[in-house]
C-alpha cells in the first residue's frame, strides 16, 4: 500500500471531522477521533491482498468505526454535573504512603547533610532558610560580607544537593 497519508490527512482530515460533527460528537471529540483515524491507518495499514481501492472511503469507515465504539464506551460511564465546590472536595490532597516514606528519606539526608556542614555554614544557612532572612541579614546576623555569606549559603546547597542525589 502506497497512499500519501499527507497529502489524504491535508484533503480529508476536515471532512472527516465535519462528518463525526454531523453524527453529534463534540468538536473536541471529533478532531479526536479523526486523529485517531490517521494514526489507526499508519500503525496497522491494509494488507496488500485486501483490495482496498478507495483511502479516502477507507479512513471514512475507520473513523465511523470509532464513533461507534466511541458511543458504546460513553454509554457504560455514569455523569455527575458537579460545582467547581463540589469538585474541590472530592480532591484527596494528602500525599500517598509512598510520597511519605520518601520525602522522610530526603529529610533524613537533609538533616546529615546539614550536621555535616562546618557551624558557620550550617548556621547561616538556617538564618537563611530556615529563618527566612535576606543574605543581608543573615550576613549581618553572623557578622560576614554578603558576599562571603552568599558563598557560605552556595557552599551549603551544593553540599545538600550532593547528598540528596547520592554523590
Amino acid at each position: 500500500m502506497s497512499w500519501d497519508f499527507s497529502n489524504l490527512f491535508r484533503r480529508h482530515a476536515k471532512d472527516i471531522t465535519r462528518t463525526l460533527r454531523r453524527r453529534g460528537l463534540s468538536a473536541e471529540t471529533a478532531a479526536d477521533l479523526t486523529q485517531d483515524t490517521f494514526v489507526r491507518v499508519l500503525a496497522s495499514p491494509p494488507r496488500d491482498g485486501v483490495g482496498v481501492h478507495n483511502p479516502v472511503a477507507y479512513l471514512f469507515r475507520i473513523a465511523r468505526n470509532l464513533r461507534i465504539d466511541h458511543l458504546r464506551r460513553e454509554r457504560l460511564f455514569v455523569r455527575v454535573e458537579l460545582s467547581d465546590g463540589e469538585f474541590a472536595e472530592i480532591a484527596d490532597h494528602a500525599p500517598n504512603a509512598e510520597t511519605i516514606v520518601y520525602d522522610r528519606q530526603r529529610l533524613a539526608l537533609t538533616k546529615a547533610a546539614l550536621a555535616e556542614l562546618p557551624e558557620r555554614t550550617r548556621r547561616a544557612f538556617e538564618l537563611h532558610r530556615l529563618g527566612d532572612l535576606t543574605i543581608a541579614e543573615t550576613a549581618s546576623a553572623i557578622g560576614l560580607s554578603t558576599t562571603r555569606t552568599w558563598t557560605l549559603l552556595r557552599d551549603a546547597y551544593e553540599h545538600i544537593d550532593a547528598r540528596l542525589n547520592g554523590l
